[in-house]
């Protein structure tokens, strides 16, 4: 008999419960995999009790997923090592600042043979480099392979079960296809793409992008505006992809999946990114006291990518290239007011008028 494979999810905020929602029900109808899905909980005290014990006992995440029921075969647990000793499939949906921390915790303890997935959409900064994938963080330090999955997923119409799309990337298609098994849902469907780095930085830069869209809601500005936002956004997104992971098996097509052009546009309607953009646009408030207000605890990704972003620009002397990206950072750090924000639109390079000779003409 075939000894039957583990999944731990390394993380518990909304993402991480909706993803547990789903591998959680997914698992018990297949036959390689053990019923139980453990899922790691950053212990907080919740009305004078334990977080990972009001999961386990009412089957539901009461502070970051409220009215959604989690399968009772998902065990929350406070141990990372615990959660994670002995899983086959290590998933990663934690805020990315705490990453390398855990990946240095999970080290020793790790089953040989294992694989990740990271859901995680942000970028690592690596000084006098620039900046580097998460899942190039996650296997150099745990020296295993680690696909990703991304796409137009807000957590909270995926855990109220609306249709919607996600994009798989896995240079090896045996375990994309077993990924696939893992999260794919009626609701939920999954496409398979080798590209697992493109996949990844289009799910980190769109949030930067994000953020634009809510400034420019913000300041008082249209559809017409958003629209304009997305697709100066996009092309600076790809041009900073190509310019800079040329070398990574990088596939246009990826730019039509889910996890791209699709990913983008969903989260500048919607989502914590966009929300933040807004409060900086119509508040004097600070980043940090407006995830508090905001945000019940989590975290506005886009701000730190692109943070991480601008100091790879400034480094290169690359700002002036990239104006969304970098005036995104300066007003998230308010080091500009919002309302010039328009203005780096109305400058950006894209704009510039280039002909072509069609025949003699």
């Amino acid at each position: 008999m075939a000894i039957k494979k583990c999944v731990s999810i390394i993380g518990s905020g909304n993402w991480g419960s909706t993803i547990a929602k789903i591998v959680g029900r997914n698992v018990l109808q297949m036959e390689s995999f053990e019923d139980q899905v453990r899922m790691w909980v950053f212990e907080e005290i919740i009305n004078g009790q334990k977080l990972t014990e009001l999961i386990n006992k009412k089957h539901e995440n009461v502070k970051y997923l409220p009215g959604v029921k989690l399968p009772p075969n998902v065990v929350a647990l406070p141990d990372l090592e615990s959660c994670c000793q002995g899983a086959d499939v290590l998933i990663f949906v934690l805020p990315h600042q705490f990453l390398k921390n855990v990946c240095q915790a999970l080290k020793p303890h790790l089953k040989p043979g294992c694989y990740g997935c990271s859901l995680i959409k942000g970028l690592n900064r690596v000084p006098g480099v620039g900046v580097s994938l998460l899942t190039d963080l996650i296997r150099e330090t745990l020296n295993i392979p680690c696909a990703v999955m991304m796409g137009a997923n807000l957590a909270s119409e995926v855990a109220e079960e609306k249709f919607c799309e996600s994009t798989v990337g896995s240079l090896d298609r045996s375990r994309g296809l077993e990924l696939k098994e893992l999260f794919e849902t009626p609701y939920f469907r999954i496409s398979v793409i080798s590209d697992e780095i493109g996949a990844e930085l289009c799910g980190a830069l769109k949030n930067i992008v994000a953020i634009g869209a809510g400034l420019g809601e913000g300041l008082g500005y249209g559809e017409n505006t958003k629209a304009a936002i997305i697709r100066l956004g996009f092309m600076e997104m790809k041009r900073f992809i190509f310019q800079f992971f040329s070398k990574r098996g990088l596939q246009e097509s990826t730019f039509l999946e889910s996890c791209g052009v699709a990913d983008l546009i969903t989260t500048c309607y919607g989502g914590r990114n966009r929300k933040i953009g807004f409060a900086l646009a119509t508040t004097d408030k600070s980043v940090v006291d407006l995830e508090a207000e905001l945000l019940g605890g989590q975290s506005a990704q886009g701000v730190l990518t692109a943070a991480e972003v601008f100091a790879m620009l400034h480094d290169r002397g690359l700002e002036a290239e990239f104006p969304i990206f970098t005036m995104v950072h300066r007003i998230c750090q308010r080091q500009e007011k919002a309302n010039v924000f328009i203005e780096c639109l109305r400058r950006h390079p894209a704009h510039i008028c280039f002909y072509r000779s069609l025949g003699n003409n």
